[in-house]
C-alpha cells in the first residue's frame, strides 16, 4: 500500500512547491518612501520604522518602507500634503496637526476633552473610530488613514518656570499643537506653535518659557529638562494621543488585497506596541528627571478641571456648523456612555 501511496505524496508536494514558487514569482515587490513629522527618538524608533521593519519581516521583504526625517521631503508639520501630492507614498503624523484645515482632526487626535488611552484603543478598533478616521481622511482629503503609535498622556509642560496654578499660565509663552493652541489661549496662556526640532533651542534662548510635546519616556530623547527645571504633570491638554498612518491613494492602489491587510495588521501591531512600550517606560522616567535635578510640579486639581472644561466647550463650539465634527463627537459622546461604570467594576480600592 505505500508503494502506492508514496508517489501520490511525491506529487501532492510537488505541486504544493510549483504553487509556492509560482505564488512568489507573481508576489509583487514595492519600494515606498515614508515621510514623517519626527527627526527620531520613539515616534520614529517604535513608531514609524518599527512599522517598517515589521512590514518587510512580514512580507518576506518583498515591500520596502524607507523612513525619511522631518523636513526630508516636505514641512514637519505638512506630512499629509507631502503624501496627498505623490512627493510621499506614505507618511506618519499626528492627525492634529491638520487642524487648521478641519478641527475634527483633534478627536481622533487627542485634546483637553478627551478619554485616556485606553479608551480611545477600545473606541478606535472595537467601537468603529478608526473606519470614521478612514472615512474622514478620505473624503476630506483624499488620503488612506488608519492608526499607528499611541501614547499615553503627556507631559502638561516641561517650563522654566514653575505652574500650578490658573495664575500661573496668565501669559506663560508655551509651544504647543492642535486644539490646545486655541484653548489654552482661553484661559490666559500665550500659546505657539512650531515643529519638533526647534523647540529646544527656543527653550534654551527663552524664546518660549515652556513646552509640552510627549510622554515622560518621549521626551528624555529630545532633552528639554536639560534647559528646564520643572515637569509638570499630568497633561491635561493631551490624555491621549493617537498618531496615523496616511498613504497616498495610487501607492494603496498598488497593493494587492493580501498586502493592504498585512499594511493595516503591521499598524495594529505597531500601535498596540508602543503603547504596552511608552506605559512601561514611563513608569521609569520620573526618577530620571530628579536625579537630573528637575522639580515634579503636580496641577492643581482647579486647573485640571478647567483644562477639560474648556475642552469640552471648545468641542461643542466646534461642531456648530460643522457636520464631520458633530458625528465624530456624537460618536465618541456614546463611547462614553457606554463605558461611565468602567471604573466601578475595573478597578478596586487598594487604599
Amino acid at each position: 500500500m505505500l508503494k502506492h501511496f508514496a508517489p501520490r505524496v511525491l506529487a501532492g508536494a510537488a505541486l504544493a512547491v510549483t504553487l509556492a514558487v509560482t505564488g512568489l514569482a507573481n508576489a509583487q515587490e514595492h519600494k515606498f518612501k515614508m515621510a514623517t513629522a519626527w527627526s527620531g527618538g520613539p515616534l520614529t524608533d517604535i513608531g514609524a520604522q518599527a512599522f517598517a521593519d515589521r512590514v518587510k519581516e512580514t512580507s518576506g521583504g518583498r515591500i520596502e518602507i524607507e523612513v525619511f526625517p522631518s523636513g526630508t521631503l516636505g514641512p514637519g508639520l505638512k506630512v499629509s500634503e507631502t503624501v496627498k501630492n505623490g512627493v510621499a507614498d506614505m507618511g506618519h503624523t499626528w492627525v492634529g496637526y491638520d487642524w487648521g484645515a478641519d478641527t475634527t482632526a483633534v478627536l481622533f487626535g487627542g485634546y483637553a476633552g478627551s478619554f485616556d488611552s485606553e479608551r480611545m484603543l477600545h473606541w478606535l478598533y472595537r467601537a468603529g473610530g478608526a473606519e470614521l478616521h478612514a472615512q474622514w481622511r478620505d473624503e476630506q482629503f483624499g488620503l488612506v488613514a488608519m492608526p499607528l503609535f499611541i501614547r499615553t498622556s503627556e507631559v502638561f509642560l516641561h517650563s522654566r518656570k514653575p505652574v500650578r496654578t490658573l495664575e500661573d499660565l496668565q501669559g506663560l509663552k508655551l509651544r504647543t499643537a492642535g486644539a490646545w493652541l486655541d484653548i489654552s489661549q482661553s484661559m490666559g496662556a500665550a500659546p505657539v506653535t512650531m515643529p519638533g526640532g526647534d523647540v529646544y533651542p527656543a527653550l534654551e534662548r527663552g524664546t518660549i518659557d515652556a513646552t509640552e510635546w510627549g510622554t515622560l519616556w518621549e521626551n528624555l530623547s529630545p532633552g528639554f529638562y536639560r534647559v528646564t527645571k520643572y515637569v509638570i504633570i499630568p497633561g491635561v491638554h493631551q490624555p491621549t494621543a493617537p498618531f496615523e498612518l496616511v498613504v497616498n491613494k495610487d501607492s494603496w492602489a498598488k497593493l494587492s488585497e493580501a498586502d493592504q491587510k498585512l499594511i493595516s495588521d503591521a499598524a495594529f501591531y505597531t500601535t498596540m506596541n508602543s503603547w504596552l512600550t511608552i506605559g512601561q517606560e514611563d513608569a521609569k522616567a520620573l526618577e530620571v528627571y530628579r536625579q537630573e535635578g528637575n522639580e515634579i510640579v503636580e496641577l492643581d486639581a482647579e486647573v485640571q478641571i478647567a483644562a477639560h472644561n474648556a475642552g469640552i466647550a471648545w468641542a461643542e463650539k466646534q461642531a456648530e456648523g460643522n457636520e464631520w465634527f458633530r458625528k465624530v463627537l456624537d460618536h465618541q459622546k456614546a463611547f462614553a456612555d457606554l463605558w461611565k461604570d468602567a471604573n466601578r467594576y475595573r478597578n478596586v480600592k487598594t487604599e
